[in-house]
């Protein structure tokens, strides 16, 4: 997956135009994409859109809440669900 892309999608979200922040949401992206595949047993495919989409979207949500203890939100929850059953039945969405 590339963490780069995801980086970039994720500071567009964020409404983020500088490079201040790159090495502190690229570390997060990269968390992220390793959780996934060696934690939840998903195998990203960097050409699928709703992958890169849901790393970006989660990307910017860890950054957003690093502060709080609230939980995931209810899209992001649901996405990974459907990540993570899709990863069991061995297809992709």
């Amino acid at each position: 997956m590339d963490v780069t892309l995801i980086l970039s999608l994720a500071k567009e979200g964020l409404g983020i135009r500088t490079a201040v922040r790159d090495t502190y949401l690229a570390a997060i992206a990269e968390a992220i994409v390793k959780e996934l595949t060696d934690e939840k047993g998903i195998e990203l495919d960097p050409n699928n859109a709703s992958h890169l989409m849901f790393c970006a979207d989660y990307t910017a949500w860890r950054y957003q809440s690093r502060d709080s203890s609230g939980a995931m939100p209810r899209h992001l929850q649901f996405r990974l669900h459907n990540l993570m059953i899709q990863a069991g039945r061995g297809g992709t969405i």
